[in-house]
């Protein structure tokens, strides 16, 4: 179904569910495993931390790629859009985490989650998706829900916030390749590329800085955190490939909810009396985009 375009409204309208769903539970497994990393980060240098962490991910996923039967294919990472793509991420990943060493994290959060404007404009321009008013609609007001809840300061933002949009210019890039990933390369094969591209950079750099000692505790969360994350990548691959671009990426926003969740579970952050109107329009936008999808599939 490239670019969303089927000629059954009601079969592009469930399409388009499952890539919400697939969405919104990527967000949930990569914030479990942000938390484990912020906790990890504290003892262990960053790119060791990701190197290990990817290693390990890259050992998950080729296990379940082999009981899959798809390891057979394994050349098919080093090829095309595939191999492209798992560039794209690893150089966003690394574009993203040395400006947010720079920035403060609010500023970058923000920026970064700035990627489904620019998705869907890439959307439109290459899949020729159809991005109506509402859904414009929509997503600005998402994002001004996310700016509510992150409330960044205009002091914050330095020549490294151009960094960091330069990393969700390629996050944005990286979904529109997904796209164009043909559908008889198995999502597996597109995750293990992507853990393995990132792995390997974060390798490379710590070839450069030096191995410090790691605790076995600190090996252990690693591995529970690689395996949120592997699993975050798939369900990411999973939406981005079965639903409408401009319509599945806005829900990267339910990230941010999540998030607060666990500050709040973990650390016992509580919303301010903005952040909870930013709430309030993050799920109201959510919502507005479910019940305009509802209406297309009847119609």
């Amino acid at each position: 179904m490239a670019g969303g375009a089927g000629p059954d409204p009601a079969a592009r309208a469930r399409a388009n569910r499952r890539g919400i769903l697939w969405m919104c539970a990527a967000m949930a497994f990569f914030i479990v495993n942000d938390a484990l990393v912020k906790h990890v980060s504290e003892r262990v240098p960053t790119a060791q931390l990701i190197f290990v962490r990817g290693l390990m991910a890259a050992v998950l996923v080729l296990a379940v790629a082999h009981r899959m039967g798809a390891t057979a294919r394994l050349a098919e990472m080093a090829r095309g859009r595939v191999a492209i793509r798992a560039l794209i991420e690893a150089v966003a990943a690394f574009l993203y985490l040395a400006a947010l060493f720079k920035l403060p994290i609010a500023n970058a959060t923000a920026i970064n989650l700035a990627s489904p404007l620019f998705i869907a404009v890439l959307a439109m321009i290459f899949l020729g998706e159809r991005v109506g008013r509402q859904r414009w609609l929509a997503i600005a007001i998402g994002f001004s829900g996310v700016l509510l809840v992150i409330q960044p300061r205009a002091e914050g933002f330095n020549a490294y916030a151009w960094l960091c949009l330069l990393s969700t210019v390629f996050h944005a890039t990286r979904d529109l390749i997904t796209r164009k990933i043909p559908a008889a390369v198995p999502s597996i094969l597109v995750t293990l590329a992507t853990a393995l591209a990132v792995m390997l950079l974060a390798g490379s750099l710590v070839a450069i800085e030096g191995w410090q000692p790691m605790h076995w505790r600190d090996v252990g969360l690693l591995w529970l955190a690689s395996g949120f994350l592997a699993v975050g990548y798939f369900a990411m691959v999973s939406g981005v490939r079965q639903g409408e671009v401009s319509l599945v990426a806005p829900f990267r926003y339910t990230g941010l909810l999540w998030a607060l969740m666990v500050g709040f579970v973990f650390w016992g952050d509580v919303p301010n009396g903005l952040a909870w109107c930013g709430i309030a329009l993050l799920i109201g936008a959510g919502m507005w985009m479910l019940h305009q999808e509802r209406v297309r599939a009847r119609g």
